[in-house]
C-alpha cells in the first residue's frame, strides 16, 4: 500500500572547496570538490529506486550541482529553487576560516541562539528570526504543494537542515554529513516522522564532528536509523 504521507528526502549539498579549507561559506558559493562529487554520486545511485515526484533547491550552486547528479536518475522530475532554503548568512566573515567565527563567539551559545531565534546576526548578516522565518516559509510552502504525498527531493545547507529539523523536535546530535539524506514523513494530520537521519551513501560523515550535548535545544530524535533504511516507495 503505498504511504500517504508525504516524503521529504532532505540532501545536504555535496562538500566544496570551502569545505575542505574549514572556511565560512553561508551565501557565498564554492564548486564541489572531485570527491565531493563522486559522493554525490554514490547519493545518486542510492536515491535511483525513490519515485520522485519534485525537487527543490537553493539558488545557490552547490545545491544545483548537487541536485543534478541526482535528478540524472529522474529525468522526468522538474527542480524548483527556492531563496529560503539558502544557509544561515555569516556575512562579512564569509568564505574566512572558521576560526574568524570562533574568535567572535561561542559556536555552541550562538547557534543555540540561531535555533531559538535569538541570535541578533553577525555583521553583514541575517538576524536568527529572519532566518527562521524564511525557511519556516519554504518548507511549509513545499509541503502544502504537497500534500497529496509521495516522495520529494529537498537539496539545502547543513544549517538550514537541521533547524527545519529541531524546528519540529528532532535535534540531531551530530552535524549532517555533506550528500548525506534524512527522511521526513509529513502526515495528512501534519504530524511529522522523522525516519532516518544522516544516511551517508558518500562516506564523507567519517570526519564529521559530533556536536557538544548542550547545543541542543529541545527534543529528540523520533526515529534515527541511518544503516538499514530501504527507501520507501
Amino acid at each position: 500500500m503505498r504511504d500517504s504521507a508525504l516524503l521529504l528526502y532532505l540532501v545536504r549539498h555535496g562538500r566544496t572547496h570551502a569545505n575542505t579549507d574549514g572556511l565560512l561559506q553561508g551565501w557565498s558559493d564554492t564548486d564541489l570538490t572531485p570527491d565531493g562529487l563522486d559522493g554525490v554520486r554514490a547519493t545518486a545511485r542510492y536515491l535511483a529506486p525513490v519515485p520522485f515526484t519534485a525537487a527543490y533547491t537553493s539558488p545557490l550552486g552547490r545545491t544545483r550541482a548537487t541536485a543534478h547528479e541526482i535528478l540524472t536518475h529522474h529525468p522526468d522530475v522538474q527542480v524548483s529553487d527556492h531563496a529560503g532554503l539558502k544557509e544561515f548568512s555569516f556575512g562579512d566573515l564569509e568564505l574566512l576560516p572558521e576560526s574568524a567565527l570562533f574568535s567572535r563567539v561561542d559556536p555552541v551559545d550562538m547557534f543555540r541562539e540561531v535555533f531559538e531565534g535569538t541570535f541578533a546576526g553577525l555583521p553583514g548578516g541575517e538576524p536568527a528570526q529572519v532566518y527562521l522565518d524564511r525557511v519556516t516559509d519554504a518548507f511549509t510552502t513545499i509541503e502544502q504543494r504537497h500534500r497529496g504525498g509521495g516522495p520529494v527531493l529537498v537539496v539545502s545547507h547543513g544549517v538550514t537542515l537541521m533547524v527545519y529539523l529541531t524546528l519540529h523536535g528532532a535535534v540531531p546530535m551530530q552535524a549532517l554529513a555533506n550528500a548525506s539524506v534524512t527522511v521526513v514523513a509529513v502526515h495528512p494530520d501534519g504530524r511529522r516522522e522523522v525516519r532516518a537521519v544522516g544516511i551517508d551513501p558518500s562516506g564523507h560523515g567519517d570526519d564529521v564532528p559530533d556536536l557538544p550535548q548542550d547545543a541542543a535545544v529541545a527534543g529528540d530524535l523520533a526515529a534515527h536509523d541511518a544503516t538499514a533504511l530501504t527507501p520507501p516507495a
